[in-house]
């Protein structure tokens, strides 16, 4: 996959010198984590801020392939090492997790509460609002939007930058809109992500010689047939075929069919156009090269889509950490050889669990798909016709859960009552908290893993938003009743192989370290506002110290 990013960059990258052009393909070539002969803590600001996300790359999914990592993962592994950061909510969501990473707040007050929530008094027929929409426009439901920064209630670390000094650019790029527009927010100079079949923005923005490039390159790309990934060898014994309903999955390569886009968005090409055009915006913008620093975001978000579609646990994750290591190489060289300053810090939304039927075959206790009568439409139904209510009682779906307005006032109370004491029921259930319960709940000052789950559930908690009830499942019960292509494994619970991730930082000359005790990723803002001598207060997070010195970051 490095000569992938190779040749998108060549595409996409303007014309350097010889001797440019020379340094460049070196650096691709030879790009090694070789650690600096003294490591020394850099004294001065970065030039650029460097913040990836790597969807659904759970801090299970590192450990498992930490000692495996030869390339951009490996240089990262210089750095500092936080292998516990904590998504600390429970609804561990692409769309609550990206709202995290730079902003520096948790989703109770990013009002980013999951991918989708219902609004009754949406101005639509359809009530389910997607995070990254602006419901108000006209003829949109949740699944046909239009991209908006809209929900996003408290502004991002570029935002808090571009306040500080104008000067500062803001650039985000990603495999979802959702992860671009999380991590990017309101104010934005390029905002671009994967929307089905080409690279797109927001109506009426201007497409930018660089993505231009990206789009032509990447079409290239799509319209020729992939052949299949070599595999490394320490992935040969995971290529284990498995019958999941009517598909066998775990052994595949990322073969694809000419022009078959779905295939490339779950497949590690993605991430390879993804970081090309990161390249090409970085060369275009001249970021990191100007009066004030910049910043940009790169959503990665190949893993999340390989997650779901075949299960972190076989051989087709395992090919996919083995490219990413290699893009996320190649992408660092390629900054070295433009000479930029740049701090890194790479961490991830959320974790996920493996597919049932894997877990099952690895004699995993606990492992079950969730039963289809543990169905919020089912329930709603049966109550309605026990307490003799006409039309929807319901809302909803696993997760937050809404009593209809056309529900009576004086019924609501019956309706909560029933709703906890029939789900309660269901052996697969681990809780239902109502609102009450959540709202009254505190954010505890103990590491997040000690939190109990009301406590999780606050952290997502927004009074706006969230449902009356909260469903939540017992551990390793995993929430898809039936699987189909695409979709056999999932994340969103709030069990920690959902919640952890890693956090990585990096810098050139920077002294590495590891510190195994918990932190969360609302911690990366104040961390990286500091290495930058911005002033940050009333953030959720707190600044690490990221000198192994005697020195300190945060000070």
């Amino acid at each position: 996959m490095k000569a992938l990013l190779a040749s998108l960059l060549a595409s996409i990258a303007l014309p350097l010198t010889a001797g440019a052009a020379a340094a460049q393909e070196a650096a691709l070539e030879s790009a090694q984590p070789a650690a600096p002969a003294v490591a020394t803590t850099p004294t001065t600001p970065p030039k650029l801020i460097v913040a990836i996300s790597v969807d659904q790359f759970s801090a299970d999914l590192f450990a498992q392939y930490r000692n495996r990592f030869t390339d951009g993962f490996a240089r990262l592994l210089q750095g500092a090492v936080f292998p516990s950061g904590y998504q600390s909510h429970a609804g561990t969501e692409t769309c609550p997790g990206h709202s995290t990473i730079l902003t520096g707040m948790r989703p109770g007050h990013t009002g980013i509460i999951a991918n989708n929530w219902i609004n009754q008094k949406a101005p639509r027929a359809d009530k389910e609002v997607y995070c990254a929409e602006d419901e108000r426009i006209p003829g949109t439901d949740h699944n046909n939007y239009k991209p908006s920064d809209l929900h996003l209630k408290v502004p991002t670390l570029g935002e808090m930058m571009k306040a500080a000094n104008p000067a500062s650019r803001v650039v985000s790029v990603a495999g979802k809109d959702r992860a671009a527009i999380m991590m990017g927010g309101h104010k934005i100079d390029e905002v671009w992500f994967w929307g089905g079949k080409d690279f797109i923005s927001y109506d009426g923005r201007a497409v930018p010689p660089a993505v231009q490039r990206g789009r032509d390159a990447v079409a290239k790309l799509i319209a020729q047939p992939q052949e299949p990934l070599t595999v490394p060898g320490f992935c040969r014994p995971l290529m284990q075929p498995i019958q999941v309903g009517n598909q066998t999955i775990g052994d595949g390569r990322f073969a694809r069919a000419a022009g078959d886009t779905r295939a490339f968005r779950a497949s590690p090409a993605l991430d390879g156009a993804v970081f090309a055009i990161a390249a090409g915006l970085i060369q275009d913008m001249k970021l990191g090269q100007g009066s004030a620093p910049d910043i940009i975001s790169i959503g990665a978000s190949a893993t999340d889509y390989i997650g779901h579609g075949f299960g972190p646990g076989g051989g087709e994750m395992c090919l996919q950490m083995a490219e990413l290591d290699k893009t996320l190489g190649g992408f660092f060289a390629v900054l070295d050889s433009w000479g930029l300053d740049y701090q890194v810090v790479l961490t991830a939304d959320h974790g996920g669990h493996d597919m049932t039927e894997r877990q099952q075959q690895r004699a995993m206790p606990g492992e079950s798909r969730v039963s289809a009568d543990v169905s919020v439409k089912a329930v709603g139904e049966a109550i309605g016709k026990q307490l003799g209510i006409a039309g929807p009682v319901l809302l909803g779906s696993e997760g937050d859960i809404y009593i209809a307005d056309s529900v009576p006032a004086n019924r609501r109370q019956a309706v909560i009552a029933e709703a906890v004491k029939r789900l309660q029921a269901f052996p697969q259930v681990a809780a239902v908290l109502t609102r009450e319960e959540i709202a009254a709940a505190t954010i505890p000052s103990t590491p997040p893993e000690t939190w109990t789950l009301v406590e999780r559930a606050h952290a997502s908690y927004d009074p706006e938003r969230s449902g009356d009830l909260l469903l939540l499942l017992k551990p390793r019960v995993v929430g898809i009743a039936k699987p189909g292509p695409g979709y056999v494994a999932t994340h969103g619970s709030p069990w920690d192989y959902d919640r952890r991730v890693p956090i990585l930082f990096w810098r050139k000359g920077m002294a590495g370290f590891e510190q195994p005790q918990s932190i969360e990723t609302v911690d990366i803002v104040p961390t990286l506002a500091a290495t930058i001598k911005l002033p940050v207060q009333g953030l959720d997070g707190r600044c690490l110290d990221l000198d192994s010195g005697p020195g300190d970051t945060c000070r």
